[in-house]
């Protein structure tokens, strides 16, 4: 169907000296702690010090990392990433910063889809309050979770006048949720009301990245958090709490930290954080003009009062049947690697703005307000899309399976091809 990419080699692990943890570094968080949650832990940031969202609108369960020069272009990130074997999350991509025409795109997006973004943020917020009580603790996964979480947030307190915590901790693909984050949430909350948070599923890789740390943690502590995870939309049919299972454009997707609070991805480096801090992320202060955070959250926001039917939806069976779509994909297109496939609107997004991309997949009937601006971003970078009729999602985004460094595995280390 596609071409096919040489044959995949076993990554190297010799580490550039760069990204090698400086010598007798443990690891940043123990793998068991005698003492349970009862460990102290630093308070959680807030705006205006950290991130731009109101204080009371989320708590970053974060390490400020602003004053770290940790940024660097794709191509050089990712070639220490393949030459070393170096962890994604100990260093950070240069943020994208659009254009009036993308600007424009995102408006349009949000324009159009702030009344179906109300739609899902009522729907997720009514089946949390109603099975897990109104005493529940919301915990967004940093950083597209976050704004998810402050609508939720903003959500019950409209519809029913309740006040949530609500917190951001940090998950890392081949390392689990934050340890200290989840020491903090137990000392100040009941475990059993935390509730995670995230804007929406792919081929369900976080969704096991965190029901497996969440048993770990529970092994070593005895403290158990519900894995369950709740999204605002669940193209990868791999969640039970969800708004809605299309695969549709949640405007957010578009850009990164300017619509996320001004704060960064997650870092976990050993060479800059102890065990006893949080993992670690940038507070971008210096782009607070392009900033559209707090536009976001009213625009939707707005739309609350339009929001008549908040039933469940039906079917809330997770078979992971976007995961066999991806599988076919691997297969069809000789990649070798379903890491390299990034299934969905906002994954293909991602794949547009921080990977080096290979080629993006559309479905012949998707809606084009949906992929406009996928189209612009892979014409820009000069990548091949393409129309396959019968995918489960609305595009697929595949990372280039030679040249790409930053392609990562289910152990966050790079996916080196020849």
């Amino acid at each position: 169907m596609g071409p096919r990419p040489p044959r995949r080699r076993p990554a190297r692990r010799h580490a550039r000296a760069a990204h090698r943890p400086a010598a007798g570094a443990r690891p940043v968080h123990p793998p068991h702690d005698p003492g349970g949650d009862s460990l102290n832990t630093p308070d959680p940031l807030r705006g205006p010090t950290f991130g731009s969202y109101a204080p009371d609108e989320v708590g970053w369960l974060l390490t400020d990392i602003s004053h770290l020069a940790l940024e660097a272009p794709t191509e050089e990130r990712e070639e220490a990433i393949q030459s070393g074997g170096a962890h994604y999350a100990e260093s950070l991509p240069q943020e994208y910063q659009p254009d009036a025409e993308y600007l424009q795109l995102y408006r349009s997006a949000l324009a159009a889809g702030a009344r179906r973004l109300a739609q899902a943020v009522a729907t997720v917020a009514e089946l949390v309050l109603a099975e897990r009580g109104r005493d529940v603790v919301l915990v967004s996964l940093a950083r597209a979770g976050t704004p998810v979480g402050v609508l939720l947030r903003r959500w019950a307190r409209y519809a029913h006048g309740l006040d949530l915590p609500h917190y951001a901790v940090s998950i890392v693909r081949g390392r689990g949720i934050d340890r200290m984050a989840l020491h903090h949430l137990a000392a100040h909350h009941d475990p059993a009301r935390v509730v995670f948070v995230d804007g929406w599923t792919g081929k369900g890789a976080i969704s096991r990245e965190l029901a497996t740390a969440l048993a770990d943690h529970e092994r070593d502590t005895g403290v158990r958090f519900d894995p369950d995870l709740a999204v605002l939309a669940d193209p990868g049919r791999c969640a039970t709490t969800f708004g809605t299972r299309d695969d549709w454009l949640i405007a957010s997707a578009c850009l990164n930290s300017t619509v996320s609070g001004l704060v960064s991805r997650t870092v976990l480096n050993p060479r800059l954080l102890r065990p006893d801090q949080y993992h670690g992320a940038k507070f971008y202060a210096e782009l607070a003009a392009s900033d559209v955070s707090n536009h976001f959250l009213d625009a939707v926001t707005a739309e609350f009062s339009g929001v008549t039917d908040t039933a469940p939806p039906a079917g809330r069976v997770a078979d992971f049947a976007g995961r066999a779509a991806v599988d076919r994909i691997v297969a069809e297109y000789g990649i070798g690697d379903p890491n390299l496939v990034k299934p969905g609107v906002g994954e293909t997004t991602r794949v547009l703005l921080r990977r080096v991309p290979w080629r993006v997949l559309v479905r012949a009937d998707a809606p084009a307000a949906d992929l406009a601006h996928v189209r612009l971003l892979a014409q820009r970078r000069d990548v091949p899309v393409e129309e396959v009729a019968g995918l489960p999602y609305s595009c697929v985004g595949l990372i280039h399976p030679r040249f790409t460094r930053g392609a990562t595995g289910a152990d966050g280390l790079a996916a080196v091809r020849s």
